[in-house]
């Protein structure tokens, strides 16, 4: 046992930073694979609003252009989303209690919180396309014709499957994968018949609209983005090697999801839209479906899109929101709270109206998200190397406390680079995370780390700050507090997190 800084055991059950669902993750409790890793991403990267990206960058841009720019964008996200995703693998810890680290105890609800609403409106976005579908099937076979009984319908069973734990989600995105690519290949064998009989030859075809290559790119980078700061939400539960300070293979179940799979599908579903607008004008493939299926074929191919909604919504957008409301309200929201509160949250957003401006919303939150993930990347690579006094995360007047709970250097450059990023809109992503990177470095090092000593900095050894590497797991025993400890030596009494 390497480490034996210990929270007050009187005060967890009070500590406004403790709930079981956001404790670390413990190597024997992490079940996603390879396989299940990339089913995941297959499922997430296939969404309705994927459609509107091809049919806005085709109604400017030649189909190739659209494509290729769209691949560049997820691959530029992916070296961000693989470097934050090693929090997860390596400390099995949650995006909202990293971010404990460079915004302080209290700091760190500012931009959790602001993460957890875009999340919750994504959820609204899903609920509301899916909800569509429902209405569409539904209205076929019986004429009931009403979108919002759907929509409360479609959001109650989301959360109840979010509740069931993450290993419920990875099932559902299973069964879901490969339902999402039969109706994509379908739909683009269909769309394609239909531009061609009308003339169109989708490879030639430009729209009349104004868009740039840059704005595109931007609007791609800022689509993922959210995921792109809290995929430790997701890959604290994925299978690693343990014992390895190789980044490469601890990390090794992440690298052909989102380097291969994510830009892959993202252009396919990209593409279909670009030829349903091509074909019809109408970039949704709900309304395309609605008009060309009949019969049996129509309830199949409306049940598809139904699972692509569920499937992405559970674990890219109602879980990550609900991990961020729960980080604000310890310990008095709980992991069901959470996911409930996320889905008032998300429907509040009004998502049916985001729609109608997805371009400009994508800019808007992606350029605060970007200055986050550039000081998450400097935080946790360059100013204390991976190592991390975890234990202290959980501490009322621990290291993270800073000044009053916050730590002015996070807060100073998100904010920073959050309003240049809204100043510089057409490149928001491409200015605020080097902003957010560049201003949290200095502000740490020549300022707050002479003032508030880290503990990981001033002393960095690994088998005290290191969790996968060195073969240990954050615990939490009863009596006895945050510990670091070998899987085999973790007894039967230590409080886990509930198994999410």
């Amino acid at each position: 046992m390497a480490n034996t800084q210990v929270l007050d055991t009187a005060s967890r059950a009070q500590s406004r930073l403790m709930e079981q669902s956001i404790l670390p993750v413990w190597l024997n409790q992490r079940a996603i694979g390879n396989w299940g890793y990339i089913g995941l991403w297959i499922s997430m990267a296939v969404i309705i609003a994927t459609f509107q990206l091809g049919a806005g960058g085709v109604s400017g841009l030649p189909l190739s252009v659209v494509l290729l720019t769209i691949i560049a964008a997820n691959l530029l996200l992916g070296v961000v989303m693989a470097m934050t995703a090693d929090i997860g693998t390596e400390h099995g810890i949650s995006f909202a209690v990293y971010l404990r680290a460079p915004f302080g105890t209290v700091g760190t609800h500012l931009p959790s919180i602001t993460r957890g609403i875009v999340a919750a409106a994504w959820f609204g976005i899903q609920t509301y396309l899916g909800a569509l579908a429902l209405n569409g099937i539904f209205a076929y076979l019986t004429g009931f014709d009403n979108w919002i009984a759907w929509y409360t319908g479609f959001a109650v069973v989301q959360v109840i499957n979010s509740a069931m734990g993450m290993r419920a989600v990875e099932r559902l995105a299973k069964i879901a994968a490969p339902a999402i690519m039969a109706i994509s290949v379908w739909m683009y064998f269909t769309l394609d018949n239909i531009a061609t009989a009308s003339g169109n030859d989708i490879w030639t075809f430009v729209g009349n609209e104004h868009i740039t290559v840059v704005a595109l790119l931007v609007a791609n980078m800022a689509f993922w983005s959210s995921l792109a700061v809290d995929i430790p939400n997701i890959t604290r539960f994925l299978k690693v090697e343990s014992g390895t300070k190789s980044f490469f293979k601890r990390n090794r179940n992440i690298f052909v999801a989102q380097f291969i799979a994510l830009p892959a599908v993202q252009a396919w579903i990209a593409l279909i839209g670009a030829i349903s607008f091509i074909a019809t004008g109408d970039w949704n493939p709900i309304t395309v479906i609605q008009g060309e299926g009949t019969g049996l074929t129509l309830v199949i191919l409306l049940v598809m899109i139904v699972l692509a909604q569920w499937s992405t919504n559970t674990s890219a957008n109602l879980i990550p929101a609900a991990l961020n409301f729960i980080n604000a309200g310890a310990p008095y929201v709980n992991y069901p709270m959470g996911l409930a509160i996320a889905a008032v949250v998300g429907t509040l957003t009004m998502p049916w109206l985001i729609l109608d401006h997805l371009f400009t919303y994508l800019a808007f939150y992606g350029g605060s998200l970007a200055a986050l993930g550039g000081i998450m990347i400097c935080d946790y690579f360059v100013i204390r190397k991976r190592r991390l006094n975890v234990p202290d995360l959980y501490r009322e007047e621990g290291q993270f406390n800073y000044w009053g709970g916050c730590n002015p250097a996070g807060l100073i450059a998100w904010i920073v680079g959050s309003v240049l990023g809204i100043i510089y809109l057409d490149m928001s992503y491409l200015v605020a995370f080097p902003v957010g990177f560049a201003l949290y470095y200095v502000l740490m090092k020549f300022w707050v780390l002479k003032v508030c000593k880290q503990e990981e900095v001033e002393n960095p050894c690994d088998e005290t700050f290191l969790a996968t590497s060195v073969d240990r797991n954050w615990v939490y025993l009863e009596g006895r507090g945050m510990v670091q400890m070998e899987t085999r030596h973790i007894p039967e009494h230590a409080l886990s997190r509930e198994d999410l």
